[in-house]
């Protein structure tokens, strides 16, 4: 038993070290976001098994769709990172811009968590209208501002 234990300690060690190493130390949130990724993937398959809609092709769709949003994520972190070194070369502090990947990370999981509750609507759970209402307001206020934005443009 002690050898499954130090094995154990030794792993979950590793683990949350390259973890922390890729990800800095709020990588469960990173972790987090891959949970709900593969938790609405199931729920969605559930919904299409109960629903006589399964299909192999809207499985790879979703896994892409899946992928696609880490490399959102990617992109919405390593952008900032490229923009601030280039402010600290020409002297303008733009270290505010790292604030552009959690706020698409936070959009990102907010929009998992709609899926998947949505997936379990459909799927004939009863889920509490708290859940998917509390979920709505949260996409809605922090959409607001993007909103706003894409009327300014479609004006000019």
């Amino acid at each position: 038993m002690l050898k499954f234990l130090d094995w154990y300690n030794t792993a979950a060690g590793m683990s949350i070290t390259v973890l922390t190493a890729l990800f800095g130390r709020f990588w469960f949130l990173f972790a987090l976001f891959l949970l709900f990724n593969v938790i609405d993937w199931l729920t969605g398959w559930y919904k299409a098994r109960e629903l006589k809609q399964e299909s192999s092709m809207v499985g790879l769709k979703g896994l892409l769709k899946k992928l696609g949003y880490w490399v959102i994520i990617i992109v919405a972190f390593a952008m900032p990172l490229a923009l601030v070194s280039i402010g600290t070369i020409i002297g303008i502090d733009l270290s505010f811009l790292g604030l552009i990947g959690w706020f698409v990370l936070a959009s990102l999981m907010i929009n998992e968590l709609r899926s998947i509750l949505e997936n379990l609507v459909e799927a004939g759970y009863d889920v509490p209208a708290v859940l998917t209402k509390g979920l709505a307001v949260t996409e809605k206020m922090l959409n607001k501002d993007n909103d706003k934005t894409i009327e300014v443009k479609q004006r000019e």
